[in-house]
């Protein structure tokens, strides 16, 4: 690091730690003279800095803000980009800010990215196809179920639940597709002064984005596993999004939007327990309850009915519960 920071001009600065994620990936703030920075430390083989340089390039390109990139190193998974400052969604919320202006601005942000991609074309990214989304589903059943049942779920039982899956997905796609940035929620948004519009949305952690469904980012931002959002408000923002896409079929919108976000609540059960098992991350475990509570009212869709049948029996309420 020291040497990519000395041969960008920032020699003998004193990188300051930053919060870090769920991923390998670490940021560090560089102050100095007057101006600002931020150094992503994204380890190979764990994670690679290129997919964060072509996306950011591909928002910027569609009138939203994402950090500009000052400069690369791919080999040694070093980024130097824009800071965007301390003012995250989740700061600011903590701090009072109005929540339902907050929300209106990310869900506005998403209406201008669907609208862009619409007239500018998709942009070359993996398709969040069957494949992928059913590789989440099963986190639930490969690392949730044995740490709560002390044994292995039994295959046919996961076969079953793959089964189930496969016919939901098959429901939960919405023509056209779009560009999904995934962990669109607070954590990854932040309030910019001095610009105007959606601008004033920072975006974050979009390495991972893919080409899918419109409903799977605002079910990501609304039902939000890491901070309770009223059910008001959860409804209010999705009236929002669909009310800037009037021939979208809003029957086909929320049926989408509920099969993905219990495939997401399923993924994300079980990739909490994954980051406690497998790398000794345990403080995601504590969001496991509110993620339960989040997945039930989901299984509440008609839909889901044969998914909510299969909990019951194979993961009923006694076992919903924080792993050990």
């Amino acid at each position: 690091m020291a040497r990519f920071l000395a041969a960008h001009g920032w020699a003998g600065a004193a990188p300051r730690p930053l919060a870090g994620d769920a991923s390998f990936r670490r940021y560090y703030r560089l102050a100095e003279a007057g101006r600002r920075a931020v150094v992503m430390d994204a380890p190979p083989p764990h994670e690679a800095v290129g997919p964060f340089v072509a996306i950011a390039g591909a928002l910027r390109r569609l009138g939203l803000s994402a950090p500009e990139i000052y400069a690369a190193d791919a080999a040694h998974g070093f980024l130097l980009i824009e800071d965007f400052g301390d003012d995250t969604y989740t700061r600011l919320l903590a701090g009072g800010a109005d929540e339902t202006e907050l929300y209106a601005l990310a869900i506005d942000t998403l209406i201008a990215l669907h609208r862009a991609v619409a007239e500018s074309g998709l942009p070359e990214l993996p398709s969040y196809d069957a494949a992928r989304l059913l590789g989440e589903a099963a986190l639930l059943t490969d690392w949730y179920a044995p740490a709560v049942l002390g044994r292995p779920l039994a295959a046919a039982a996961r076969e079953d639940y793959l089964g189930l899956w496969r016919g939901l997905l098959t429901l939960a796609e919405l023509p056209p597709p779009t560009l999904v940035l995934r962990d669109y929620h607070v954590d990854n948004l932040m309030l910019l002064s001095g610009r105007d519009g959606v601008k004033r949305c920072g975006l974050l952690d979009f390495q991972d984005a893919v080409i899918g469904p419109a409903s799977y980012d605002v079910v990501s931002l609304i039902e939000d596993a890491r901070r309770d959002v009223r059910a008001d408000l959860r409804c209010a923002m999705t009236e929002r999004y669909l009310a800037a896409f009037p021939r979208l079929d809003a029957g086909l919108f929320r049926r989408s939007a509920a099969i993905l976000a219990a495939q997401r609540n399923c993924k994300i059960i079980g990739i909490f327990t994954r980051l406690a098992k497998r790398d000794g991350k345990p403080a995601y475990l504590g969001h496991i309850p509110r993620v339960w509570r989040l997945l039930d009212e989901d299984l509440r869709a008609p839909e889901l009915a044969p998914l909510a049948a299969w909990l019951d029996r194979h993961l009923p309420p006694p076992t919903r519960r924080v792993p050990a």
